[in-house]
Order: C-alpha cells, then structure tokens, then sequence
C-alpha cells in the first residue's frame, strides 16, 4: 500500500499518521498538506523522520500539482481529510470551503481515477472523510442519523461537505471508483485546533476569561475521542468495499453546556490555585445562524460489518485532555 494522507497535519489527520506510519502494509505514507492555519507541521513532529514517510506541500486546489503527487508516489489508496471546517468561517466567507471541500475533492479523485484506470478495483481505495453535519439537525427524541438518511446541511461547511459527498458517490456509480465514504460525529483529544469548542474553553479557563456559549446551550452532539474515529478508519481502509457508507459515532450525546460545565469542573479540581468557580466564566452570547440543534449518530453498520467500537471512555479521556 502507498497510502497518500491529505490534510495530515491537521488535528484528526495527524492522529491517523501516527497510527498509521508503523502498519507494516504501508510501504509509503504520504502526506499531502497545504500547511493553511489550521495545519501545524508540529503535530507530526514524532513521525517525521519515519524512513515510509514522505511529505508533500501542495494545495488541493491545484489540479496539476495533485495529479503529480499520485502519480509520482504511485498511491494505491488514499485517505482524505482535508478540508474547512469551522463553521463560523464559512458564514464569514464561503468562498475557500467551495473552491477546497469541493473543487480540491474533484482535484483528487480525478488524479486517481485517471491514475487508476487500468488497475483491478480491489487494488486501490479512496477513503473520504465526511461529516454528521451533512444530515442537518434532529429535534429531541428523533432517531439518529441512518447512512440513509436525507441530506439537509444548514451551513456553508455543510452543505459544501455535502457537494463533496455527491461528487464521490457520483464517481463510484458512473466509473465504478472504488471509494468509501465515513460521516463521522464530533471528534475531541490533543491537539484539536485553537478554534474549536472544547480548545476555546480550556483557552478561556486559563485565561481566566469569558467563555462564550452560543444561545441557551442546549445544542447536543455526539462526541467521540479522535483515537476511536482513527481506529475506525484504519478498519475501513483495509477492509471497505466499493460504494460504502459508514457512519462512526460513539453514541455520547451531550449538549453543549453539560459539556461545558463538566470541563470547568474539571479544570478547577486540576488547578485549585487559581480559586475555582470557573462556572462562573459561562458567558452567553448570539446564537450562530443555522446553528443545528442536535446531531446524532448511528454507527450500527461499522460495529456490525467490521466488529468495530469506541474504545474511550468519555470521562477518563476527557479528564486527561483538561
């Protein structure tokens, strides 16, 4: 396996490289980054010297440049992370989550396609890296979300995820492309990026400094540790079949202000000198436009098909993060 990572120096990226880099089957890992704020050469700093590692500077809007780097490493399968996705940002200016989650992902799968073509179907694989946010939102007491379940994102991320969905089904249905697709819940654990909800809370508890939560805070998501969604994915790598879908969850709904208030105590049990009462940092502001309510997550198929499940336990991982 020549196995080419994009966005691998990324939070969940990264993570997956440093698991991934000691599989034996992996004669080559690639890692395909455009270095963009949300990606930190650092967060690779323990596989950089790996003899199978290689890392390639390239943007995934560039067509010709994407085309090279498949060709030139000889990459039998891919796992595709990269992309935007903070959510505020593409409110702000959906122009980069079009051209990147879009257009790059049209890049990548013509580079392979064209690479590919001659190949048997079960030499290669392309892995995409999707979101829950493509379902929309559930109301309280819905069931979660099914692979089958209709697509209604709210957001410019989302429904740009969504676009890069339809074009890797389209590419499995039309050419036979032997691509898989995972939607995966919220991911949390080291060196998740600055912006994100559980990075800013720990930011703002060292600060001593207001911790904005959107609206009332009674938003629900479905966390999972970052280690769990990588173990699901190196499952699917080797195992996926043409056409799949995946969803990977780890059934952990909590909203927003249990998860919130749960942090601050644990934060003041690990730094008593800073005199406690970090509940009271809790500062509601302007909920976000098209903010979904609740996500939820039905991972039936890959415990079932694969004999995978989470193996965090929520509490105990999220204690060592604080």
């Amino acid at each position: 396996m020549n196995l080419l990572v994009t966005g691998g120096a990324g939070f969940i990226g990264s993570h997956f490289i440093e698991r991934a880099i000691e599989d034996s089957g992996i004669q080559k890992l690639v890692n395909l980054d455009a270095l963009t704020y949300a990606g930190n050469p650092a967060n690779l700093a323990a596989v950089a010297g790996h003899p199978r590692y290689h890392f390639e500077y390239a943007d995934l809007r560039d067509k010709n440049a994407v085309l090279r780097i498949v060709r030139d490493h000889a990459v039998t399968h891919v796992v595709h992370f990269a992309a935007e996705t903070h959510v505020d940002n593409s409110i702000a200016d959906p122009n980069a989550f079009i051209h990147t989650n879009v257009t790059g992902t049209f890049h990548l799968l013509e580079a392979c396609k064209e690479t590919w073509n001659n190949e048997p179907r079960t030499k290669n694989l392309f892995l995409h890296v999707s979101t829950d946010e493509v379902y929309g939102s559930l109301q309280p007491g819905e069931p979660p979300f099914t692979e089958d379940s209709p697509f209604r994102p709210n957001s410019p991320y989302a429904a740009s995820k969504a676009a890069a969905d339809h074009l890797v089904r389209s590419y499995t249905q039309t050419f036979g492309f032997p691509a898989v697709i995972v939607r995966c819940s919220n991911n949390y654990g080291p060196r998740q990026h600055s912006e994100k909800f559980i990075p800013t809370i720990l930011r703002c508890l060292r600060a001593r400094a207001p911790i904005p939560l959107y609206g009332d805070g009674l938003q629900i998501r479905d966390w999972i540790h970052v280690s769990d969604h990588c173990s699901a994915l190196r499952s699917l790598l080797t195992s996926g079949r043409l056409g799949d879908v995946c969803n990977i969850g780890a059934n952990n709904e909590r909203t927003n202000l249990d998860l919130l208030v749960t942090i601050c105590d644990l934060f003041d049990e690990a730094h008593p000198e800073l005199g406690g009462n970090s509940r009271s940092l809790i500062t509601h502001v302007t909920d976000r436009p098209g903010h979904d309510r609740r996500y939820a997550i039905d991972a039936s198929r890959l415990r079932h098909r694969f004999g995978w499940s989470p193996q965090a336990h929520f509490q105990k991982a999220l204690h060592a993060l604080v």
